[in-house]
């Protein structure tokens, strides 16, 4: 007798096994793709739309914010509703507000647009992690995770290129058309492939998914307005405040709440390390937004790049993050996660001080093709012990909130950090430079400032991961992500 395969479980056949795998990167790539597809695109963008420089951050932001803020609440989503069919759901949304960007006829309806995308992004992300955990296990599940981690990666350098590419053939808006039948494909394959996991009563914790929303969103909302209107301006003073007070209520909801969307033992493992990996990625996709965003605009506007060109100039830094990052596996399995973590940052770090160094007489090889490759290996290295250590010792029931939490971080470290980096820029002293001249020297200052961020990163990872490290047992040579119950809760505060 031929006994049929499920291919929703963990036997499935590899074929079943390699198209799991597929439908979960190929939805993550087209989210991060979303995250970079807009920067090689931002100078056509700010012309056919007329925006002010406020409003072209807020087109990045409006996703990044929402997207990070509804991130927990897809995670709790999936757990209540089934990781399957919530995934599904989340691909819908994103897929029509892809569309509507493309169609946007004014800036409102692009930002809100965006922010819609946002929403959609956020229920994928943690679906995607989780359906992944739950599909493979061991080596198997070692191997998936460090494919995640470099599709993050690859997914925002090739975002680059695909939005030049598209802003100098087509137009900006070719880049979002390409989201349709890709997310069609997907929301058709999906039902087919991917295991649907055991649905749990409870409930949605709403007041902390929208008072984090509220509290990031007016904390970035608070940064942008500061670099234009000034740090003593009554709006701004006024919105730092109320992010302070939001963020409060948050933390405090989420202490008390039966099921909360971050749980706080996450944070409270005595040996730190989930919260080093959360601190560390919020810093490192900080500095890393920075140089997506400011990099572009230096060489459209200073070295008179064309918008293909300046995704092709991105070339160098995918390659090299691509070839590490196929690497990755290997690598840990003989040493460990901790010391790629730690060298990724160390070059990254390296890469960046010497990115900062840009004038307008820089020369695109010595001074953004060459710092590009440490960035480049840095980030092949990093992203996936970041998102190991992120998921390590969580216990079953709470595998959804810490994979929401490991994408939350990215995101709001991404609004934060623009906010922080832009606001930087507009502060940098120009005088009446001309304005290319001008726009170099913003350039240079937001990436110092993204250089300070990646330099708390390491110092993050020395003082909270690697310490921790000899205590967290592993499995062939790597941290597990998914310890035994007895072995978590002895990691446990």
């Amino acid at each position: 007798m031929t006994r049929t395969r499920n291919p929703g479980t963990k036997n499935a056949g590899s074929r079943n096994t390699a198209a799991i795998l597929t439908i979960i990167l190929v939805s993550y790539f087209m989210i991060l793709l979303d995250n970079s597809v807009i920067f090689t695109a931002l100078p056509s963008l700010a012309v056919d739309l007329a925006l002010a420089p406020a409003e072209l951050a807020w087109v990045q932001d409006a996703y990044t914010l929402v997207f990070g803020g509804l991130l927990l609440l897809g995670a709790r989503a999936g757990d209540i509703l089934g990781r399957r069919r919530v995934f599904v759901f989340g691909l819908a949304v994103f897929s029509i507000a892809s569309l509507l960007i493309a169609l946007a006829p004014m800036a409102w309806l692009l930002i809100a647009a965006r922010a819609l995308q946002g929403v959609g992004a956020a229920i994928v992300a943690p679906s995607a992690l989780s359906l992944l955990t739950a599909s493979f296990e061991g080596a198997a599940r070692d191997r998936s995770v460090a494919w995640y981690a470099a599709t993050a990666g690859i997914g925002a350098s090739l975002g680059m290129l695909v939005g030049g590419a598209a802003a100098t053939l087509l137009s900006w808006r070719a880049g979002f058309w390409i989201n349709v039948p890709i997310g069609i494909a997907m929301i058709v394959l999906a039902p087919r492939f991917l295991p649907e996991t055991r649905t749990s009563p409870g409930r949605f914790d709403a007041t902390g998914a929208i008072t984090s929303t509220l509290g990031i969103g007016g904390l970035v909302f608070a940064l942008l307005r500061g670099a234009e209107a000034g740090w003593g301006d009554p709006l701004t003073l006024a919105s730092f405040a109320a992010a302070t007070a939001l963020i409060i209520v948050f933390v405090l909801a989420e202490s008390r709440a039966a099921q909360p969307i971050m749980p706080l033992r996450l944070f409270r493992s005595r040996i730190r390390i989930r919260t080093g990996a959360y601190l560390v990625r919020l810093t490192y996709l900080g500095a890393m937004i920075g140089f997506f965003f400011f990099t572009t605009q230096f060489l459209q506007g200073v070295l008179g790049f064309t918008a293909l060109q300046a995704g092709l100039a991105f070339l160098p830094m995918t390659l090299v993050n691509f070839v590490v990052a196929l690497a990755i596996p290997r690598l840990v399995a003989r040493a460990g996660n901790w010391w790629p973590l730690v060298v990724g940052v160390a070059l990254t770090l390296a890469g960046m001080l010497w990115l900062s160094r840009l004038a307008p007489d820089s020369a695109y090889l010595t001074g953004v093709a060459l710092p590009m490759l440490l960035i480049g290996a840095g980030q092949g290295l990093a992203f996936a012990p970041m998102t190991t250590f992120g998921i390590s010792g969580a216990t079953t029931a709470d595998a959804g909130a810490a994979s929401g939490v490991v994408n939350t971080f990215h995101q709001v470290g991404m609004s934060l950090g623009l906010g922080i980096l832009v606001a930087v820029a507009a502060a940098s002293d120009t005088g009446t430079a001309s304005a290319e001249v001008a726009l170099a020297g913003e350039v240079a200052a937001a990436l110092t400032a993204a250089t300070v961020l990646l330099g708390i990163a390491f110092v993050l990872a020395i003082a909270l991961i690697v310490p921790s490290r000899p205590r967290i047992p592993a499995v062939g040579g790597t941290i597990s992500p998914s310890l035994s119950t007895r072995t978590t809760r002895t990691l446990e505060a």
